[in-house]
């Protein structure tokens, strides 16, 4: 019986997961040469960085100042950072850091309010490039 229930359920569950795949809430792409994670998620790139918080701060200003970017904002310490800047299109551009070893730093870029992937991946590459 239970055997026969798990062959029924088993192209429903199949079916599921290619809809959950392919809705876009989540895609994995992938790790650039500063090593961690990479996922953008509902709108926003997130990425961990084998890094310090402050050394990711200096190379995130580096990388909009590339990009050519207006800076509105800059604070970072120790332990987090909050960079906010705005496209030529008046587009805001917010990147958070925050600490979560000595060594390694997560980065969660949004790109305008639902979310721009292609913009927020170049960000990322110059982050990584700054490094």
């Amino acid at each position: 019986m239970m055997k026969r229930f798990l062959h029924l359920l088993a192209p429903s569950l199949v079916l599921a997961a290619a809809v959950l795949l392919a809705s876009g809430c989540v895609a994995v792409v992938a790790a650039g040469a500063a090593g961690g994670t990479v996922a953008y998620v509902r709108g926003a790139l997130k990425a961990t960085l084998d890094r310090p918080v402050e050394r990711v701060g200096d190379a995130t200003n580096r990388a909009v100042q590339d990009l050519k970017f207006a800076l509105v904002s800059s604070r970072v310490d120790a332990v987090s950072g909050d960079i906010i800047a705005r496209t030529a299109r008046d587009v805001k551009v917010e990147i958070q850091l925050k600490k979560v070893s000595d060594n390694s730093t997560a980065v969660d870029i949004r790109v305008g309010v639902f979310g721009d992937q292609a913009i927020s991946q170049q960000l990322l590459a110059r982050i990584q490039r700054n490094l």
